[in-house]
């Protein structure tokens, strides 16, 4: 064997030999969790607040445990999503500077959300009770993705926020979202105050 053919030997051994000892990964293309999601299905809050209305049968209505808490906040808890859906509840007292006041905070809080939001769409909604909420669809990698508040500008004052406890990026979460989005607009029609459970309607 000549010196050149040994040298084109060894160095075919070597690259056969160092091609063997490495092992090369394709990534992995991103996957989603599958979601089974239930058929929609609702009871009737208890009469312990003054609002009333319909929530999903697969959550639990739990007292607002923080510091900020007030007698009438509670949450809705999904423990099949890890979702809430916050309930704040404002009296107005028959005071115009107080129904202002509210509703520049709702706006400010919903505006916390502008930074990392690809959107942010707010609707006016007229409910099958004649009630109007406002609505605000947020999208994006944001902590609440869905908004809303009901007021009769002389009473009562009802703001939620939809939030998941979950670090699974949102599109991965869509189908839930729109699922529990579902349940908020039925709690949005069936909303009634005070004492007005019978009035309610399926």
């Amino acid at each position: 064997m000549s010196k050149i053919q040994s040298i084109f030997f060894l160095s075919i051994l070597t690259i056969s030999i160092i091609g063997c000892g490495k092992k090369h990964y394709l990534p992995k293309p991103k996957g989603y969790y599958r979601i089974d999601l239930p058929e929609h299905s609702y009871q009737y809050l208890e009469k312990t607040h003054p609002y009333l209305f319909e929530y999903s049968s697969y959550a639990k209505i739990l007292r607002d445990s923080s510091l900020l808490a007030e007698p009438h906040w509670i949450t809705i808890f999904y423990p099949r999503f890890d979702a809430t859906v916050q309930l704040t509840y404002k009296s107005i007292s028959h005071n115009p500077k107080r129904f202002k006041e509210l509703i520049e905070d709702a706006y400010r809080l919903t505006s916390k959300h502008q930074i990392k939001a690809y959107s942010m769409e707010e609707s006016i909604v007229k409910t099958t009770l004649g009630k109007t909420a406002v609505v605000t669809e947020i999208t994006g990698e944001v902590p609440s993705q869905f908004q809303f508040y009901v007021t009769d500008s002389t009473i009562h004052f009802l703001r939620g926020a939809l939030y998941f406890k979950t670090a699974t990026e949102n599109d991965s979460l869509a189908p839930v979202i729109e699922y529990i989005k579902v349940d908020i607009m039925h709690l949005i029609n069936t909303l009634q105050w005070s004492d007005a459970k019978k009035k309610i309607q399926k």
